[in-house]
């Protein structure tokens, strides 16, 4: 008996058998997998008998998440986890550079800080390295200080380094990125100084302008917006938090078989880190900080899907009191 293998073979008359029996249910096997572990399926050459083959399967496995055998009566479904990082801006120029509302024509909405942008870069690598599954799309507030962060951070995503080569080739169809107008500034005097705030109210941003901010060949027309213009001016701060995470909840419904990344702002990962964990008080919310969530998913025919909850995966640069600190 090879090791390893699922049958055992003995005799002439037991292979005949097994070999029926797996080219039976090979085809109906799936094998779905939790990203961090590898599940590796292999045939081995056992037994050349009467000049046919018998192939057997040797599955190798420090983790399985579903081993399904189908059948056609069976309803289709498999297993999957979805990844959401919501992550706050790089550093604003303002904060650095207090005189460049004086001559900006949009005070209201400061760039990045150079060492923004590369905040921006290092943490997308860092998530490319340890998230352990692929960003497939990204959704950003139209602010530019998150579609710059937006940018940085989607080219480390899509960028694999060559260790063979000084350069890095980076391969931005990988993931495609939309303007949510629903993961904005929350809008009102608490976020946004009454000093640089637009007297009327109108924020005047431009999706096509927005839009030539992020890198070429990345951008989804197509994708639908959970919010299509922004909130009223001085929005109140539970308004804004509950519209955070009706935005995250309806984006992952959208995109149920995908995994995203949100670029929003600091009240927009404190709300959600604090909704998830039920009961946290969130007092500072870093650079680039973000939070990481995941549910399972179902995927059913016909593009349904079934889905736990949201649940906390882990967190970086979020500070916060749990009840029991208050």
């Amino acid at each position: 008996m090879n090791a390893g293998c699922l049958f055992p073979v003995k005799t002439i008359q037991q292979t005949s058998l097994k070999k029926r029996l797996l080219r039976a249910i090979a085809p109906r096997l799936n094998v779905t997998t939790h990203t961090n572990h590898r599940i590796l399926l292999n045939f081995k050459d056992d037994d050349d008998i009467n000049g046919d083959i018998v192939r057997t399967a040797s599955l190798k496995s420090a983790s399985i998440s579903s081993l399904t055998a189908r059948s056609p009566k069976m309803e289709k479904k498999e297993q999957v986890y979805q990844y959401i990082v919501v992550m706050r801006h790089g550093d604003r120029l303002d904060n650095v550079d207090p005189l460049w509302i004086t001559q900006s024509q949009r005070p209201w909405d400061p760039p990045l800080h150079q060492d923004g942008k590369t905040r921006a870069f290092t943490t997308g690598q860092s998530l490319r390295q340890n998230l352990g599954a692929p960003i497939n799309r990204a959704f950003v507030s139209p602010f530019l200080r998150c579609l710059q962060t937006a940018s940085e951070a989607v080219r480390a995503l899509c960028t694999v380094a060559d260790p063979n080569n000084l350069s890095s080739d980076a391969d931005l169809s990988k993931i495609k990125v939309s303007i949510e107008i629903g993961l904005c500034e929350m809008l009102n005097r608490q976020a946004i100084r009454a000093n640089v705030a637009p007297k009327d109210g109108d924020f005047k941003f431009n999706i096509s302008e927005c839009e030539a901010q992020l890198p070429t060949g990345t951008i989804d027309h197509s994708a639908e917006r959970v919010y299509e213009k922004l909130p009223e001016w001085e929005e109140t701060a539970p308004a804004a938090r509950a519209r955070y995470m009706e935005v995250v909840k309806a984006l992952a419904d959208k995109y149920p078989s995908e995994n995203l990344l949100l670029v929003t702002h600091g009240e927009g990962v404190g709300s959600v880190f604090s909704a998830v964990m039920n009961g946290v008080t969130v007092y500072d919310v870093e650079y680039c900080g973000f939070t990481i969530l995941r549910r399972c998913i179902h995927l059913g025919e016909n593009q349904s899907f079934a889905a736990g909850e949201l649940t906390h995966q882990s967190e970086f640069g979020i500070k916060f009191l749990a009840a029991a600190d208050e």
